[in-house]
Formats: C-alpha cells, structure tokens, sequence
C-alpha cells in the first residue's frame, strides 16, 4: 500500500500526492490541510500575522511520520493509501502547511477518522516547531515535543 511522508521546503501539490497515494479500486479520499492564518484569536498574542516560520528536526519528524502511519493501517485496514507532509520554511497567510490524505475503496472504511487521527497525532508526536511573526514582534506558538531517550 503506498505511503508518503516527508518534510519538505516546496509547495505541497495535492494532486500528485493524490495520485500517488490512489489504487485502481481506489473510490475515496478524505484530505486534511491546515493552511497558514493571517489572523489568529488567541489570548496573549497579537492577532495579526506576517508569516510563519517552521522549523523540523526531518531525520526524526519523518520516523514519527512513518509511525503515524503505521498507527493508522493498524488502526483502519481498510486504508489504502496514506500521504503525510509538512512544509517547512517561511510561510505565508493562505499557503498550505501541511497535508494529511487517505484512500480507501469507500468511504464507510474509516477514511475520515484516518485522517483525523493523522493530523492528531502529527501535532502529538512530530518534532515539528512553529514561530509567528506579527507587526509586534515573533513568538514560538508550538512544538512542545520533546525527544524522549531511545527515540
């Protein structure tokens, strides 16, 4: 079954992702992207946004990723394809940051809860570090994740 997940600094493409991730008795796909706020209402921070910056430590992010992945297939079977991808780098309001996609043959196999377990668990588990930059300065609003020892 065909899996994809990597950091990357390039523009998500969704359809090549998509076919990627797409078998011929393929029917369905539920797709998560979480995209860059200009906008962000949150108690303590300026509610404008410039851009984000994102940052990855990738030989451990992509390990987590794999693992996400495998907690999906051993939690829906019935998933076919998997695609899970995070940009890094400045980002700006509108632009995509990361991706989460799964097939499946229909739609009643636990497609949609794949995808949101993915993104879950993405944020749960990914060493992945995220700073806004706003006309009243910048401030690291995520990524709390800590390396554990063996991992």
């Amino acid at each position: 079954m065909p899996t994809i997940y990597r950091i990357t600094d390039e523009q998500i493409d969704l359809n090549a992702l998509l076919a990627q991730i797409t078998l011929p008795g393929t029917g369905a796909a539920a797709i998560f992207t979480g995209m860059v706020r200009g906008r962000t209402e949150r108690s303590g921070l300026p509610p404008e946004t410039d851009y984000l910056e994102y940052e990855a430590y990738t030989p451990m992010a992509e390990a987590k990723m794999q693992q996400v992945a495998e907690e999906i297939r051993e939690k829906w079977p019935a998933v076919e394809g998997i695609a899970i991808v995070q940009r890094v780098g400045r980002l700006y309001p509108g632009t995509p940051t990361v991706l989460i996609a799964c097939t499946a043959a229909h739609r009643d196999t636990g497609v949609f809860e794949a995808a949101r377990y993915g993104i879950d668990r993405l944020k749960q588990i990914v060493p992945i570090w995220k700073k806004e930059v706003g006309p009243a300065g910048e401030e690291w609003v995520e990524g709390d994740y800590r390396p554990q020892a063996g991992e």
